[in-house]
């Protein structure tokens, strides 16, 4: 006889099987689906989720007219409370991208400051202490909730000098805005947060002319750079007040889901959902930011290459998610409408991942500048659409960074 049951969230507690939630993948926030629930945050975690009921198996665990301890469960649902009402109900004002622009630079500035000296002090053999570091995840929490992309466009034009303190930034913006897409609450986000800012702490082990280096690596060289998760995961091993998702993200964010990847060649079903979040975060911006031996590619360019790899590097699924979190013409995109104008995208909208802000500036049947019109293509008077994504090195356009609104305070 099945032991399966369909029961609302609110029924569940500890010492309950979970065989499957209900509704799309992507509202649920396990990378597993079927476990004993053993783990009082699990509950709170399935709780405060979209998630509103789950399938139970009975003949694996308690059934919900099962004795319960009735105090345990009173501050389960207390705590899940809080945390849905945290991640409900934000005090942030969600602002457009240019009313945040400058702050975000503001913060950028500060945090690459607190991370270089962070890092250095590593590198120097001081203890890691993260609740240092937690201010300055609440800062990039908060820019991202106002608009993520500001904070996350800003650090992506970092120095190839700034590149290993300024890569930490933009990945703790982008699992911010990751986690959220996937419906996360906000203690989780700035779990995942915290996670991108200390993933690659491990860099601070491996020699600055081996990092460093503008031509190719050695297949030495490169075996030096791969030890750098398992040199951050010792680090963070020693450290005070880093948590178990902050461990397994430095140590696994270079695992690709076909068993692929290093340090442990770990297999789909095997790497957690916050170390699949941290491989995507962790390439799309290694791919658009300046580095010592080559020039970032474009925004949009680099989600279409993601997704030719996306097959055996990243989970599909969470790709497809970072994909809606970043826009699929992100901040900075150059494109070619129908109408023939060439534009760079300065915002998202709320219709359509398609229909962005765009600031047009150039005329391919004039071949010359036009005076730049920022256009709403979600807006029913545009009557204009993107046909194609274009190169920017093609054009030799100088000033697209300027033209989308960068503020380069930092």
């Amino acid at each position: 006889m099945s032991g399966l049951k369909r029961i609302s969230v609110k029924h569940l507690r500890v010492g309950m099987f979970l065989q499957e939630p209900c509704g799309s993948w992507m509202d649920h926030p396990f990378w597993r689906t079927k476990f004993k629930i053993e783990d009082p945050n699990d509950v709170v975690t399935l709780q405060s989720s979209s998630v509103t009921e789950v399938w139970i198996d009975t003949s694996k665990g308690l059934d919900v007219g099962e004795a319960e301890d009735a105090e345990e469960q009173t501050a389960v649902e207390d705590e899940a409370e809080k945390v849905l009402i945290g991640a409900l109900s934000p005090t942030v004002e969600k602002v457009d991208v240019a009313k945040e622009l400058e702050r975000a630079a503001s913060i950028c500035s500060e945090a690459k400051q607190a991370v270089t000296s962070m890092f250095n002090e590593v590198r120097m053999g001081k203890a890691l202490d993260a609740a240092d570091a937690m201010p300055l995840v609440e800062e990039i929490s908060n820019s991202v909730l106002r608009n993520p992309g500001a904070l996350i466009s800003l650090a992506r034009l970092k120095t190839k000098d700034d590149y290993t303190y300024m890569h930490s930034v933009a990945v703790c913006a982008l699992m911010v805005a990751l986690a959220r897409q996937l419906g996360m609450s906000e203690t989780q986000a700035r779990q995942a947060g915290m996670a991108g800012l200390l993933h690659d702490i491990g860099k601070m082990m491996i020699p600055d002319e081996i990092l460093n280096k503008p031509g190719r690596l050695t297949d030495e060289e490169f075996d030096t750079i791969k030890s750098h998760p398992a040199e951050g995961h010792k680090i963070l091993l020693e450290a005070e007040g880093v948590d178990d998702v902050t461990l397994d993200v430095c140590l696994h964010h270079h695992e690709k889901v076909d068993g692929s990847g290093y340090p442990d060649r770990l297999k789909d079903e095997d790497i957690s959902l916050f170390a699949k979040m941290g491989a995507v975060c962790d390439v799309y911006d290694a791919i658009t930011s300046n580095r010592p031996y080559k020039n970032g590619w474009d925004p949009a360019e680099s989600l279409r290459k993601m997704a030719e790899w996306s097959k055996g590097h990243f989970d599909p699924m969470i790709f497809q998610a970072f994909v809606k979190s970043v826009g699929i013409y992100p901040i900075g995109s150059l494109v070619k409408l129908e109408s023939g104008r060439i534009g760079v995208v300065i915002d998202q909208t709320e219709k359509s991942l398609l229909t962005p802000k765009v600031k047009v500036f150039f005329s391919t049947k004039s071949k010359l500048r036009i005076p730049p019109e920022v256009l709403d293509l979600s807006s029913a008077i545009a009557r204009d659409k993107i046909v194609s994504r274009e190169d920017p090195e093609k054009w030799n356009f100088h000033d697209l960074n300027e033209l989308w609104g960068a503020v380069e305070l930092w």
